[in-house]
């Protein structure tokens, strides 16, 4: 069964006890919680509290699969990865997303790229393998790596998938126009967690050119076809989590109601489609 997850990135000030109640609020399941520098469980003090913090998530009813690494999160050297990966197994948090890694198409080698990124793989598989923990990797936008579904595959292609998985996020795939039930079927056997969130794709002008333009707007009122997205889980049977993001841009007394308004959305697809 699919569990509605909140992405705690834009709750950088809430205590373990206020995402609790938020939770609660806005009818989520539970949390892909942010360990990234300025958030109550952070890079230097998720080896003694994220234990702590999943344990009072749990005595709330609330579930933690997914823990999000800070942005520079990219190879198993970086100092916090095994002190991370460790806690999350003491907790069991079974999902890590690391950062990203940025591709220049016009100063790089595409297949250096990929060749280097694998190669730390190869090296995350020790840690993943001694923590029990899946190394997972987001489809984002804007010139990242595995940026989509065809480019993940090329990341990805040849690991265990119990030990590696594909963060998909059908926005990121519009902008980048890979269809979903494509991406899907690329990489089902590493689809691991969903990202949900929405954008509009617009006509902008750049040095007196035509060029495009994305925002993020409340879901349902963009370009992501999520009736068929929803489908798509569905006839593939994914169960894993769904991660709602909440990126859009509202005044800050707007925030909870809209907060809310997005659970609702995503809940009312998964309950059709799963009819």
């Amino acid at each position: 069964m699919n569990k509605l997850i909140l992405f705690s990135k834009l709750f950088k000030d809430f205590k373990v006890e206020e995402l609790i109640t938020l939770a609660r609020e806005a009818g989520v399941d539970g949390y892909d919680l942010c360990v990234r520098p300025g958030y109550p469980i952070n890079p230097d003090n998720a080896a003694g509290e994220l234990v702590k913090a999943v344990k009072k998530f749990k005595q709330a009813g609330l579930e933690v699969p997914m823990a999000t690494g800070n942005f520079d999160l990219l190879y198993p050297e970086h100092p916090t990865a095994e002190p991370i990966l460790s806690a999350m197994d003491k907790a069991d948090v079974r999902l890590l997303k690391l950062g990203y890694y940025f591709f220049d198409p016009i100063k790089q080698d595409y297949w250096q790229e990929v060749d280097r990124i694998r190669k730390g793989f190869e090296r995350w598989s020790v840690l993943a393998k001694k923590y029990n923990v899946k190394i997972c990797y987001h489809t984002h936008c804007n010139r990242c790596m595995g940026l989509n579904g065809s480019a993940l595959a090329h990341l990805l292609r040849g690991f265990d998938p119990k030990y590696f998985g594909a963060y998909m996020d059908p926005c990121h795939l519009a902008i980048e126009g890979e269809e979903f039930a494509f991406a899907i079927a690329i990489m089902k056997d590493y689809l691991s967690i969903l990202g949900l969130k929405d954008t509009l794709i617009n006509r902008a002008e750049k040095n007196g050119q035509s060029s495009k333009a994305t925002h993020m707007v409340r879901a349902g009122e963009g370009v992501v076809e999520w009736p068929t997205v929803f489908a798509d889980l569905a006839r593939v049977k994914f169960t894993g989590p769904l991660s709602v993001h909440c990126e859009f841009e509202v005044p800050p007394a707007e925030l909870m109601p809209a907060v809310k308004s997005e659970v609702k959305f995503f809940r009312a697809h998964l309950q059709e489609a799963q009819k």
